[in-house]
C-alpha cells in the first residue's frame, strides 16, 4: 500500500504548527496548553532509532525514553533533534522537530528526497580490495557530502588481505583523494593499531558509514563499538520492539565521544536529480576552473577550449574524476 502524499497546503499547515511549537519552547511555554495537566515540561532530545511511529529519544541527561510521534510532526529520522514531553506512563510524545543542520537523503520510488539521517558532520566512505572498488560510487558519495556540507572520510578496509606490494599499488589507485584534501585511512579489523587514527577522526563527530556491500561495514562497526550489543539492548528496551531495532537506522554512542549512525538505507544510496551545475560543483577539483570554458554550457566532453579537460591534460585533475563525472551526469 502506497503512502498518501501530502498536499502543499497540508505541508504548509504542518510547518506552521511546528514553528509555533518551536517558538513556544524557546519562550519557555508549554507546547500544548490543553495538555499541560497530562504532560511534563517540553524537553529537547535526539532520536537514536525510529521504527514506525516508535522512537527511542535520548534526553539531555543521557537517558533513553520510548516516544511516539504526533502525526502532524513530519518524519523524524535518526539524529534529529526533537521537542518532546513526558506522558503519564513514563513514556513521551514528540511534538516538534528542531531545524536540521544537515540531512542525508536519497530519492524514493517517485524520485522525491527521503531523509535517511540528520545532523551529520561526517560521511565515511568504505572501500576494500574485494569487491572491486567503484570510483564512480566513491565520487557519488563525495558529491553528496559536498552538497550537504559535511566532511568526507575515505576508509580502505580489509588491508590485511593484500601483500605489501599489492597494498601499495591499491593505495596508489586512490592517491588523488588525499591530494584533494580528503582524509584517507587504511585499516583492518584484525590490526588494532590501524584503527587508531580512524577512531580519533570519529571522536566528537556524528558520522555515517556508506559503501558497497561486502566492504566489511558490519565488522568495522562491531570493532568500533565493542558495547554494541549492550547499546542495542538498551534501545530495544526503550522502544519495546525487541531486536526489530537492528533493522532500522540506529545511532550508537562511541566510547571516545561522538556517534556512529548505521543505516540500512545507505546500501542503495544514490543521488537524486541534479542540474549539471550542481553536479560539477560537487567536484572540488573542478571548482577553480568553472566558468573558464569557452561555452557556458560546456559538458567537458568534446567541446573546444574546455578548461576542465585542459586541467586533466596537465594532471591538475585526475582523468578518472572526469570519467566519473560523465558517468554521474548520464545517470542523473
Amino acid at each position: 500500500m502506497t503512502k498518501r502524499r501530502l498536499s502543499e497546503r497540508q505541508i504548509d499547515r504542518i510547518r506552521a504548527i511546528q514553528t509555533r511549537r518551536q517558538q513556544r519552547f524557546a519562550a519557555g511555554s508549554d507546547l500544548e496548553p490543553e495538555l499541560t495537566a497530562a504532560t511534563g515540561a517540553p524537553e529537547v532530545g535526539r532520536v537514536m532509532v525510529r521504527y514506525g511511529a516508535n522512537l527511542a529519544v535520548e534526553t539531555s541527561a543521557g537517558q533513553l525514553v520510548h516516544c511516539l510521534v504526533r502525526s502532524n510532526v513530519g518524519q523524524p529520522v535518526c539524529g534529529d533533534q526533537v521537542i518532546w514531553q513526558r506522558i503519564a506512563d513514563g513514556q513521551g510524545v514528540v511534538t516538534a522537530l528542531q531545524p536540521r543542520l544537515t540531512e542525508l537523503s536519497r530519492p524514493d520510488f517517485n524520485n522525491h528526497p527521503k531523509a535517511l539521517a540528520a545532523n551529520l558532520t561526517q560521511l565515511v566512505i568504505l572501500l576494500a580490495p574485494e569487491p572491486e572498488p567503484s570510483g564512480y560510487l566513491i565520487d557519488q558519495y563525495l558529491v553528496a557530502a559536498e552538497r550537504i556540507g559535511v566532511e568526507a572520510l575515505i576508509v580502505g578496509n580489509k588491508m590485511d588481505v593484500l601483500t605489501d606490494s599489492a597494498r601499495a599499488a591499491f593505495q596508489q589507485r586512490f592517491a588523488h583523494y588525499p591530494a584533494l584534501g580528503y582524509r584517507t585511512f587504511w585499516t583492518s579489523v584484525h590490526a588494532a593499531a590501524s584503527l587508531a587514527a580512524l577512531r580519533t577522526a570519529l571522536a566528537d563527530q556524528t558520522s555515517v558509514l556508506v559503501g558497497q556491500s561486502g566492504v566489511g561495514k558490519s565488522s568495522l562497526i562491531k570493532t568500533l563499538l565493542p558495547d554494541r550489543e549492550i547499546q542495542i539492548g538498551r534501545l530495544s528496551q526503550a522502544t519495546g520492539l525487541g531486536r526489530h531495532t537492528t533493522s532500522a537506522t540506529t545511532c550508537y554512542q562511541l566510547a571516545g565521544g561522538g556517534a556512529l549512525i548505521d543505516s540500512p538505507g545507505v546500501r542503495s544510496f544514490r543521488l537524486g536529480t541534479l542540474a549539471r551545475s550542481e553536479l560539477q560543483a560537487g567536484f572540488r577539483d573542478f571548482r577553480p576552473y568553472l566558468g573558464q570554458c569557452r561555452f557556458a554550457d560546456c559538458r567537458h566532453d568534446q567541446e573546444p577550449d574546455c578548461a576542465i579537460r585542459a586541467a586533466v591534460a596537465t594532471g591538475a585533475i585526475a582523468a578518472v574524476r572526469l570519467d566519473n563525472f560523465h558517468h554521474l551526469l548520464r545517470t542523473i
